[in-house]
């Protein structure tokens, strides 16, 4: 299932959200500028390496940052090209909204926020791993907690690909995220490198936390 869009205008311009995905691209063309070996060096510097963070050693190549802050660098770095796209197609629909409901400094508290506790989910499922973790993915899984909480009404137009079965179709927003939500659990123990845990964390904290960040009297719930 590929979301395409969904029916809920936005009342204000989503500066926020925009300025995300510019900032995501923009560190995916610096990395793929680095070439293949100087983009291992710098996924490894500044992705979130779980041993790292829990032992707060730095293992060669050392980085440029504090090891603590790479829960929040690692947001912003993708492992390719179809990794960058899928997750900025998905804030893209659904972060506009989001912060639409927050304004936009709440939103960006929310984001990252939701990327660290997606990190953290994360780290704690293997403390040990020394496999860096890149992308948007732990935080975007927040806003799509938020937005299943705010707007459960609203039709996302989805395009919907099974063998010959080629359609796009409305889905209701709390049945297709509901529906991602589930394929994100039983992922879980795959032996696909996707960070599975990050993305459930973050979809929950999205969940859990959405009504601290939304101003009072500005609540939104479709319709």
């Amino acid at each position: 299932m590929i979301p395409l869009k969904d029916d809920v205008p936005s009342r204000t311009f989503p500066f926020v959200t925009i300025g995300i995905i510019i900032l995501n691209v923009l560190v995916y063309l610096y990395q793929a500028s680095l070439g293949y070996h100087g983009q291992e060096i710098f996924v490894r510097q500044m992705g979130a390496i779980p041993f790292e963070i829990t032992h707060i050693i730095d293992i060669d190549p050392r980085s440029s940052v504090p090891i603590p802050l790479t829960v929040l660098t690692y947001m912003f770095m993708h492992g390719g090209f179809l990794h960058l796209l899928g997750n900025m197609l998905y804030l893209w629909i659904f972060g506009d909204n989001v912060e639409d409901s927050l304004g936009h400094i709440r939103f960006v508290l929310f984001y990252l926020f939701c990327g660290v506790m997606a990190a953290l989910i994360h780290i704690l499922s293997d403390v040990n791993s020394l496999s860096p973790m890149v992308g948007a993915s732990g935080a975007i899984a927040g806003v799509l907690g938020a937005y299943f909480l705010l707007y459960p009404k609203a039709n996302v137009l989805t395009l919907v690909i099974f063998f010959l079965f080629i359609r796009t179709i409305k889905i209701p927003a709390i049945l297709f995220l509901g529906l991602w939500f589930l394929i994100q659990i039983l992922n879980i123990g795959s032996a696909s490198p996707v960070a599975w845990y990050a993305h459930i964390g973050g979809f929950i904290c999205g969940i859990l936390f959405i009504a601290f960040f939304i101003p009072k009297g500005k609540t939104r719930y479709y319709p």
